[in-house]
């Protein structure tokens, strides 16, 4: 099934600039309360945002603004998830953005199933079912490359990541020395990709409350990885960046050969915890499942004539390569077929901003001064959008940002992300939608 736009999508060339949609992301960002930002010169964090482009019908203008944003580098371990879906298990910034996105969604659906005029959605052409006005589009920022397999990039320089040999990956078990090879091996550097710090807490997987359309990524054998060179890649690569996302259990496993060989590329992985197996799935590999089945999510499939695709994604200021993304994004699903109707594979085109981050880890590290404690990537998770309740939801550990231990359990202590707050939201929806009005599948 060849890989095909969108045709929503259409309307992305010649409007996207790169530099422009970083920087109003860093403005956005900069007008946010002090709560939960990271300490200036100590702490570290990455951002995502989600924006919407709107082209004016008299003319070639395009309005530009940042519906969702959120920051994040931690995962909850897979022993503190809740079966009631109470916790926010994933808090990466790319999975806080795009579920801050989803509030936005679910608000502007509200507004037009109540009679009020909404400035994304119209009415489509089946019962019940609601689609974008013509001219809007959706495009996706991240501060850094995603973690898991679009971080996988070649390095010119062997210097940029000192890295010893690992001479065997199959050290025994208990072996010390096995140990503190893998330890030396995974150790954050300067240049290699900031989500894989070792100071980061337990992880795990975000997982749906409903169903959702079935997803399998395609993957490359051992034998295709970077040590064999593949097309389009730098020549003569010394060595790759480093990403402590791990190969999901079953299939191929990291070879942690020495330089080019020692990660197996595109493959689906977890992101990295100390100690507990986690669940939760890369932010490649996140980002690759929504450009096939789009990024709205199972319960706003119902009201949704089409299924919603990001037309760009726009990378900040960090280690890049164009060919990685390309492969990390899109082409491991360019095969994925017999897809549900309103759904298809959609290609965004993929950006890189000469603007960096000003709380990146590199930048961090150069305002860092002696004495103010160790670098280490903030422990809060904040979450911003355009909606006219409760915008702002910071958070930590999965819960409300300085909720007590007494308060666990309750309403108050629930981040307005996770998914028992997210599936109220959609009751409230559907309750708010007159019963001739709805969508089919929920009569």
């Amino acid at each position: 099934m060849p890989v095909r736009l969108h045709p929503h999508l259409s309307v992305r060339f010649n409007m996207v600039d790169a530099d422009e949609i970083a920087k109003l992301c860093y403005e956005r960002f900069k007008q946010l309360p002090r709560r939960g930002k990271p300490e200036p010169g100590r702490e570290w964090t990455l951002l995502a945002a989600a924006l919407k482009l709107s082209r004016c019908v008299h003319s070639d203008k395009v309005d530009k603004e940042v519906v969702s944003l959120g920051t994040g580098t931690k995962c909850i371990g897979q022993t503190a998830m809740s079966p009631s879906g109470d916790v926010l298990n994933d808090s990466h910034a790319e999975v806080i953005a795009r579920r801050g996105c989803i509030r936005y969604l679910t608000s502007e659906l509200h507004r037009a199933v109540s009679g009020e005029e909404s400035s994304v959605f119209c009415r489509g052409d089946e019962r019940g079912k609601w689609k974008l006005h013509t001219g809007v589009s959706f495009i996706f920022f991240t501060s850094h490359t995603p973690c898991g397999d679009a971080s996988i990039i070649p390095m010119a320089d062997i210097q940029s990541q000192p890295c010893p040999a690992v001479t065997s990956a199959k050290s025994p078990e208990g072996s010390d020395k096995g140990r503190d090879l893998k330890r030396k091996a995974e150790a954050p550097s300067e240049e290699r990709n900031t989500k894989v710090s070792r100071l980061e807490e337990q992880e795990t997987a975000e997982t749906s409350t409903s169903e959702e359309p079935s997803l399998s990524l395609s993957t490359k054998t051992p034998e295709e990885t970077f040590s064999q060179n593949p097309a389009g890649l730098l020549p003569q690569v010394s060595d790759i960046h480093r990403t402590g996302a791990k190969c999901v259990p079953g299939g191929h496993a990291d070879p942690l050969h020495p330089g080019v060989g020692y990660h197996c590329a595109g493959m689906l992985r977890v992101k990295p915890g100390r100690g507990e197996t986690t669940l939760s799935l890369s932010c490649s590999d996140k980002l690759a499942r929504w450009g096939a089945l789009g990024f709205q999510g199972a319960l706003l499939s119902h009201y949704l004539q089409e299924a919603l695709y990001f037309s760009t994604v726009v990378v900040g200021k960090c280690p890049y390569s164009q060919e990685v993304m390309q492969r990390a994004l899109i082409t491991r699903c360019s095969r994925v077929s017999n897809l549900p109707a309103g759904f298809s594979v959609c290609a965004p085109e993929l950006l890189q901003s000469s603007l960096e981050f000003p709380f990146s880890q590199a930048q961090t590290e150069l305002q860092h001064q002696d004495g103010k404690g160790r670098i280490s990537p903030c422990g809060a998770a904040i979450s911003w959008c355009n909606v006219p309740e409760q915008p702002l939801d910071v958070t930590a550990n999965g819960y409300k940002h300085g909720v007590t231990k007494k308060a666990l359990g309750t309403v108050k202590a629930r981040s307005l992300l996770c998914k028992l707050e997210l599936f109220h939201s959609f009751l409230s929806l559907v309750s708010a939608t007159d019963p001739a009005a709805r969508p089919d599948s929920l009569r």
